[in-house]
């Protein structure tokens, strides 16, 4: 998911595909639209193969001059290789996948503005288009994304005589109580590397805290932030409320297999992850993030959220084709189509309302409730990708024994601002 690339792992479908349509030697030519693009499914049973194919026939029958050849990479390839076509000359015609800043930066992408009417320009949830803007000029076109909310198990909770937090303090309280009738994991606590940067970020706002300040500079050794991690380490990990696993070694898809098995009282999780649930009989009850004390119960800071990007690439110069194919893509029909193969949140206002008998599911409207509230990681900093980096590899020892928050955060903000400065 969602730099952002590992954000957009987010959405965590990493199981490598053979892609669609032609590979890169397939080079774009004549009529023929090269989009790269990652896979969403975890099997062949649910590969976005399926949707693209539907789609991309559908175009050419109503574009017959346009053809349009679509590879599929897996998560933790996408971005490497689309930066190593860039690079050899090949860039695609468009890419979907978790990032689009550093070649906007470069200059190679197409601005929406060049590529979509007015009307359909205006129709991103405004969160998304501000996430998706170098400047005040959008070239990240939001393509399916997702919120955080706070999952409990609502059997566990029931049977340790708690009920759903507010503040940290009922969030320990519970956590206590849930590891007093043998909870393996009271609060599943993952800073594990593959998505520590966004179980932070969480935190982080939920004591007035984040990953930039109100200028939009890194501003990641804040002294919110430096009071989160303390209580954190203090409050959660020391008196054992997080589990056996050490969270800088816990992962994000261990924590949510975890939760899955009935092992886990609260965790941050996304959409799909309480579709999964419900499927195994768990009731999930979900809630905003608890608030810092300090904060009160009565405030409600943002929560985050990760997107996904489409980008048109400018070297092939069929900017008037990929703005044909783009309009019919982001169609509602389409968008909501995909977005509900994977339990994700469509990019538009038209396409996330609920008419009858379409839009989003019921179970899924809080998620897009907080997410036109949300605060999404800064990917239109070209920077991001590493600075994401050092979070993911180094937050989670901020909260072992020994471990010093304040340090820990104030050499990742040094580390943010060399970052910054080799772009």
């Amino acid at each position: 998911m969602f730099g952002a690339a590992a954000a957009a792992a987010a959405f965590g479908l990493l199981i490598p595909l053979s892609g669609c349509g032609s590979s890169e030697s397939g080079a774009s030519g004549g009529g023929t639209l090269r989009l790269v693009a990652a896979e969403y499914g975890d099997s062949a049973g649910n590969s976005s193969k399926t949707f693209w194919d539907s789609v991309t026939k559908d175009f050419t029958a109503a574009n017959p001059g346009i053809k349009v050849e679509v590879q599929l990479l897996p998560w933790a390839d996408i971005d490497r290789e689309v930066t190593r076509m860039v690079k050899a000359g090949n860039a695609p015609d468009m890419a979907l996948m978790g990032s689009y800043s550093d070649f906007a930066a470069q200059g190679k992408l197409y601005s929406a503005d060049e590529l979509l009417s007015i009307t359909a320009e205006s129709n991103f949830l405004q969160p998304l288009a501000e996430a998706g803007s170098v400047g005040n000029t959008l070239y990240g076109l939001p393509f399916v994304a997702s919120s955080r909310l706070l999952f409990y198990n609502e059997a566990l909770f029931k049977q340790a005589g708690v009920s759903a937090p507010k503040t940290w303090s009922d969030l320990k309280s519970a956590a206590k109580a849930l590891k007093d009738k043998g909870v393996k994991f009271p609060y599943a606590l993952p800073l594990g590397p593959e998505e520590a940067h966004a179980e932070a970020l969480i935190w982080e706002l939920s004591n007035g805290g984040g990953y930039a300040d109100s200028s939009g500079n890194y501003a990641l050794a804040s002294d919110q932030n430096i009071a989160t991690f303390r209580w954190l380490k203090d409050q959660l990990v020391a008196p054992g409320l997080t589990g056996p696993t050490p969270p800088s070694q816990l992962n994000r898809a261990d924590a949510f297999a975890a939760f899955l098995r009935g092992e886990v009282g609260m965790v941050n999780g996304y959409p799909s992850l309480a579709h999964e649930a419900r499927a195994r009989g768990i009731q999930v009850g979900t809630v905003s993030m608890p608030v810092s004390d300090s904060l009160g119960a009565g405030e409600n800071p943002p929560t985050v959220g990760v997107a996904d990007w489409m980008m048109a690439f400018k070297q092939n110069g069929k900017r008037a084709e990929i703005g044909k194919f783009l309009d019919f893509v982001y169609s509602d029909k389409n968008l909501s189509d995909f977005a509900g193969r994977y339990h994700l949140l469509p990019s538009t206002v038209s396409a996330s309302r609920t008419p009858a008998g379409g839009g989003i599911d019921k179970n899924d409207e809080q998620f897009l409730t907080a997410l036109r509230g949300a605060q999404l990681y800064p990917v239109n900093d070209p920077s991001w990708v590493m600075v994401s980096d050092t979070i993911k590899r180094g937050i989670g020892r901020a909260v072992e024994p020994g471990g010093d928050p304040k340090a820990i955060l104030e050499d990742m903000s040094a580390k943010a601002e060399q970052a910054g400065k080799k772009h």
